[in-house]
């Protein structure tokens, strides 16, 4: 039985450079962000508008998400250890994660104080309002600008994006509860249109949890179908037999791995099948960690759960060769 490991000693130089500047640009969005949260906040409760408040409070939770991806992109460089073989590179998947259940619970008090204040009309100032949300619809704009300069698949820096998003539409809806209130009164509006920034939210929050999740489950990633790859490697490499136990996650957004089992066709080289093989999904796939074995079976694996009547025919088996074992050394 022949297996082999794939995993680069080192860190390629364009990604070093993707993780330093994705660490550059949370650290200077999370400072800008933390300065104008302040100024929102005391705006909203001055100014009496809920839209702002939200808004406000929202760019509490960017601020945090901001500093959980600077967090995230900072520890991920530290070195690997015999406890943490990867190191602390999930930090920042658990981080998004974190993100999408702050948003939920957000969601959740701007829904509420809404519906109250739709029944429980509360005074708001046009004026110090307009002037405090365009600055921020401004602000926001800028922001997202900042952050367009890092890796926008990455989970962490797509989450600051889907956060400063949302916060772009809030502003949007605190300038036109603004001007609805200061040339028609109704007070409503303001209430209304804080409501529909938390549907907007929580499809973000959706999906936000729903990618994060599906990499802390260790699924699949989603743009790679295990059948299609298992046919596509039989059809380039006749060499192959059979193939077995694909296994393919991710330990971060820019980060897969893969383990697989392969057995061969008669008189084949396994160390350029798997040469060959690692190759493949490291150009194909960018799976640039892989573990591929090769085997005379590849019917069965110890990855696999096994069925109870597979396991207790095994157990059988193994049970009754011990017995003749033991009665050939009697005789």
């Amino acid at each position: 039985m022949f297996h082999s490991h794939f995993h680069p000693g080192k860190i390629p130089v364009h990604a070093q450079q993707s993780e330093l500047r994705n660490e550059r640009v949370s650290f200077w969005a999370f400072i800008l962000t933390s300065f104008f949260m302040v100024l929102e906040i005391v705006g909203g409760f001055f100014s009496g508008s809920l839209a702002l408040l939200a808004d406000g409070g929202h760019k509490l939770t960017d601020a945090g998400t901001l500093l959980l991806a600077w967090a995230g992109f900072r520890l991920s460089r530290k070195a690997s250890s015999s406890s943490k073989t990867f190191g602390y590179m999930r930090l920042e998947v658990i981080a998004g994660f974190i993100n999408a259940l702050v948003l939920f619970l957000l969601v959740i008090w701007v829904f509420a104080e809404a519906v109250r204040r739709l029944f429980n009309e509360q005074t708001v100032l046009s004026g110090p309002l307009f002037v405090i949300s365009l600055a921020g619809l401004a602000f926001n704009i800028g922001v997202l600008f900042i952050l367009s300069h890092g890796e926008t698949k990455h989970v962490n820096i797509k989450a600051a994006m889907l956060h400063i998003l949302s916060d772009v539409l809030g502003s949007a809806a605190a300038v036109v509860s603004a001007i609805v209130i200061r040339f028609t009164g109704w007070l409503p509006i303001d209430p209304i249109l804080s409501m529909l920034v938390c549907v907007l939210i929580s499809a973000s929050a959706y999906r936000l949890m729903k990618s994060s999740l599906r990499i802390l489950m260790e699924g699949a990633p989603s743009d790679i179908d295990l059948e299609a790859l298992k046919k596509e490697l039989k059809n380039m490499f006749p060499q192959i037999k059979n193939i077995a136990d694909v296994h393919i996650w991710s330990i971060t957004p820019s980060k897969t791995v893969a383990t697989l089992k392969i057995s061969l066709q008669e008189g084949n080289d396994p160390l350029f099948v798997v040469d060959q093989t690692k190759t493949f999904l490291l150009n194909k796939y960018r799976i640039s960690h892989s573990t591929v074995e090769i085997c005379r079976k590849a019917e069965n694996c110890s990855l696999c759960p096994v069925r109870l009547d597979e396991e207790e025919t095994n157990v059988g088996e193994i049970a009754s060769n011990q017995k003749k074992r033991q009665s050939n050394k009697e005789e």
